[in-house]
């Protein structure tokens, strides 16, 4: 640490401080060792360019001792096997570990090469005795407790508890315009409270159950149950998707299939999907739990808020401004959470405009170019460079910029940005008629300009009507949401060829795993590295990969039954064919989720297929959707869960139990929901009670419809009127595989190697209806967080970054729902210039470059006698 005096800086007096000296880990070297020494500016290189905190360091050093030349060695092949292009892992790091390989005069003459010896030392000891990223540092323990206590009765009744309350909630609200939604976050603050007090009130009394000695108050209330409970509320919080099968079927604006009322029905498809999913999250635990690579950013933020409630110890750190911070986690939290929670009532209650500051339009609210520039809500707001003042905005694809990595931001910015450019070049050429519809929107639209009537291409049951399709018109999309379906294409293709040409290395190295797992084997660990977190969870018994694959198998029987029992009109195939989409996508989709924060979601991909080999029955196609696209999006989300479990050592037959019961639970009361609302009366019509006006049924019946009923083969197929988006396929392999070679030529090139292409395909996919407006003020934060004080302060950075996070989100999310039950329920508006600005003009109805007379339409570029409809 410098030697220039620091300030102390805390904001009120903080009692204690707790300092404690650093657990030792491992033995001392052996007789005649040599004890690692670094001299103190070689030690300051080494903590810069590692990231690595004072701390992590003198635990590294007390490793490195015990470390021998040739175990450095197989562990450093190991590590550019994994890691070489890995954008997380500290590229100079990475350059000397190629220099210490590549020189055999390391090894033929070591006394020559002392101090390269003892860095690789250290940098091995730091690898496999915590984490060589500086973000898994920051908040995640690399010490346990096995005798700490986790699945207690007081975990299990507070989280099944929140598991009944989440699901309930968001189901029952989940049809509400807007929506009202409850975090797992929110459930770790709620439950923080009743843990203390159950610990404090229940009485210790001792009761026996299969078998085992069981108390309900155990002692002090500990962050083991505190995440096994938020695991519960994080798994519980997930609806079912086929709910909205459910909806579309039973509604007579819809379908009108009264059968699927049926309890029966619906609890078995629900049941099918959810714990499909489940099933393919463990049998992936070796490619996208276990492995070191798999970060899962989001992660970090809820083990921070844990670790802020039940870390006690506080360190002082040196932080901006040349002063030391004294703040605890805990009080840091509070004081963050108080200050959003409050901050939040002004932009999204009191001064709209603060969310939607499009100062420059507000110049000349009708400048049709003007709004097209820099407008937040019709425009693409490509050049307004304050944007917005509302945090909520950052967290709109839920990639918070302070919780995932500053290259996963940028490059999703900068994905926006270049086709922000491509979008208006569309619009403004008025291609495929864009110019007649608004430029970002995500609506379907018919040849009048007006928002496509599916009802007027459909029979009574739902199904395709050839004549009255020939007599209503084909669907158009806008200019933004055409090449949204063209990016979409590229990130399919662009997600699995990166995943072959970067990681597979170590996904053979998990299919070696899984299948010496399958046939009870000792796995082969030749070739790879165990950090500490894989050591220390080896002292809980594993959960065969056998009850996961059981659990798929029965879960897909239940699907099979579901469909067949009732007339559905559709082919059980669809089950096998859906599961066999997820497993194709599952471990790419998870391997690129893990490292960046991004989920590729399968919907667009799903319902194309779907609609391909199931044309005009949307149903079938529906539930090929569920099976194909929801099962992959819920084995990620509980993927993400077993790794929180993972980083927490939490026993994984607790984690298994936890997540089966919570998903069972979540499941029965979310049908039992679904069976009282679709009797609600005038339920998802325009004067709903409640504003249960059911957006997402309503959208969800619209893609029925035109990607089951009309189908894709008349949208993209050869004779279609975007064929030419099918483009993006090839575009994603071309883009990957230029990148694999440029890297392969300029292997130490730093900003090649911070590229990834599959971020940058996923930028695009934000546009309509969201505008850049949502994504640039998350560069700057990126940048300030993840660069500067990062590189500078990453004691500071480790102590407050990811708590920051937790605690802004609570704040949205607490006041945000306080706001809906309170002003917003009873519809109280405050109307006055801040609040009406935003929606004036352009702003508040969609300008468009060409417009048409009533009863006027645009007509086609291609030829009109080859596709029905035009």
């Amino acid at each position: 640490m410098s030697s220039e005096k620091k300030e102390t800086v805390d904001i009120f007096p903080v009692t204690s401080t707790a300092t404690g000296g650093v657990e030792d880990i491992g033995e001392k070297g052996t007789k005649g060792s040599k004890e690692i020494h670094l001299d103190s500016e070689n030690e300051k290189v080494f903590e810069s360019e590692m990231v690595v905190t004072e701390d992590d360091l003198v635990e590294a050093k007390a490793v490195a001792n015990t470390l021998t030349l040739e175990g450095v060695k197989e562990t450093m092949w190991s590590v550019l096997k994994i890691h070489e292009r890995d954008p997380n892992f500290p590229h100079s790091i990475l350059m000397r570990i190629q220099e210490f390989m590549a020189n055999e005069d390391v090894f033929e003459h070591p006394e020559k090469h002392e101090a390269l010896i003892a860095e690789m030392k250290l940098e091995a000891a730091l690898i496999t005795n915590n984490s060589p990223y500086a973000e898994v540092r920051a908040v995640v323990d690399n010490h346990d407790n096995p005798s700490t206590p986790c699945s207690t009765v007081r975990a299990w009744v507070i989280g099944l508890f929140f598991s009944f309350f989440l699901a309930f909630i968001n189901q029952l609200f989940s049809i509400r315009q807007p929506a009202i939604s409850i975090e797992a976050n929110v459930v770790q603050l709620l439950a923080f409270p009743m843990g203390k007090a159950w610990e404090k009130w229940v009485p210790d009394y001792r009761f026996r159950l299969f078998g085992q000695e069981h108390s309900l108050n155990p002692g002090p209330f500990n962050k083991k149950e505190h995440m096994l409970i938020a695991i519960m509320a994080n798994t519980a919080k997930s609806l079912p998707y086929t709910q909205y099968i459910v909806w579309t079927q039973v509604l007579p604006q819809y379908f009108n299939q009264q059968y699927a009322r049926s309890f029966g029905y619906q609890i078995l498809i629900s049941l099918s999907t959810n714990f499909i999913g489940y099933g393919l999250a463990g049998l992936t635990r070796r490619f996208i739990v276990y492995p070191t690579y798999c970060v899962w950013p989001a992660s970090l933020v809820t083990i921070a808020l844990n670790s802020a409630l039940h870390n006690d110890r506080n360190h002082p750190v040196a932080g901006p401004f040349k002063k030391i911070y004294s703040m605890s986690r805990y009080r840091f939290f509070m004081w963050a959470f108080g200050a959003m929670f409050v901050y939040f009532w002004f932009p999204n209650y009191l001064f709209e405009a603060l969310t939607y500051f499009s100062w420059m339009t507000w110049i000349a609210p009708e400048n049709l170019n003007l709004n097209i520039l820099t407008g937040f809500q019709n425009g693409l707001g490509m050049f307004n460079p304050f944007p917005t003042f509302d945090w909520n905005v950052l967290l709109y694809d839920g990639l918070d910029p302070l919780m995932v990595p500053a290259f996963s931001s940028l490059n999703r910015a900068f994905g926006m940005w270049i086709f922000g450019f491509v979008i208006m070049g569309v619009w403004y050429t008025n291609t495929w008629n864009t110019g007649y519809l608004p430029i970002n929107t995500n609506r379907v639209w018919d040849h009048f300009g007006s928002l496509y009537n599916v009802s007027r291409a459909i029979d009574d049951h739902g199904m395709y009507a050839h004549d009255k399709y020939m007599d209503y018109s084909a669907a158009y999309l806008g200019a933004a949401n055409a090449i949204v379906y063209g990016c979409f294409f590229a990130i399919y293709s662009a997600a699995v060829t990166h995943v072959f040409l970067f990681h597979r290395y170590e996904i053979v190295m998990g299919f070696k795993n899984l299948w010496a797992s399958l046939r009870r084997k000792t796995r082969d660990t030749s070739g790879q590295y165990k950090d500490v977190h894989n050591r220390l969870m080896a002292s809980y018994p594993e959960v065969s990969e056998w009850y996961y694959l059981g659990t798929l198998l029965v879960a897909a029987v239940l699907g099979f039954i579901g469909i067949a029992a009732w007339p559905t009109y559709t082919t059980v195939g669809v089950v096998p064919y859906g599961i066999a989409l997820a497993l194709v996508f599952v471990i790419p989709v998870g391997v690129i989720k893990a490292m960046t924060g991004i989920e590729v979601t399968l919907n667009v991909l799903a319902e194309f297929i779907g609609g391909m080999i199931v044309p005009g029955n949307a149903l079938a196609m529906n539930f090929f959707k569920s099976f194909g696209y929801v099962t992959c999006a819920h084995a990620i989300q509980f993927a993400n869960d077993l790794k929180i479990a993972h980083y927490l050592k939490i026993p994984p037959w607790h984690t298994f139990m936890a997540q089966m019961i919570a998903t069972l639970v979540s499941t029965f009361v979310c049908t039992g929901v679904i069976n009282f609302q679709v009797n609600i009366e005038n339920v998802c019509q325009t004067n709903a009670p409640m504003r249960f006006f059911c957006p997402g049924p309503n959208t969800f019946f619209t893609a029925s419809v035109l990607w089951g009923t009309i189908g894709p083969i008349k949208v993209f197929g050869h004779q279609g009127q975007y064929k030419e988006l099918l483009l993006g396929f090839p575009a994603g392999i071309v883009l990957t595989v230029a990148l694999y070679l440029c890297l392969k030529k300029w292997p130490k090139n730093r900003l090649i190697r911070q590229f990834h292409p599959v971020a940058f395909w996923y930028g695009p996919l934000a546009w309509a209806p969201y505008s850049f407006s949502y994504a640039m003020p998350s560069i700057p934060i990126a940048l300030l967080s993840w660069v500067y004080i990062r590189n500078r302060y990453l004691a500071f950075w480790s102590k407050y970054n990811f708590v920051l996070s937790a605690a802004f989100s609570a704040g949205v999310a607490i006041a945000g729902i306080i706001m809906l039950f309170s002003v917003q329920w009873a519809r109280i508006e405050i109307d006055w210039w801040g609040n009406t600005q935003p929606y004036v003009g352009c702003e508040g109805d969609a300008c468009t470059i060409a417009t048409l007379a009533e009863d006027q339409r645009f007509y086609p570029w291609w030829d009109g006698s080859a596709i029905p409809a035009p």
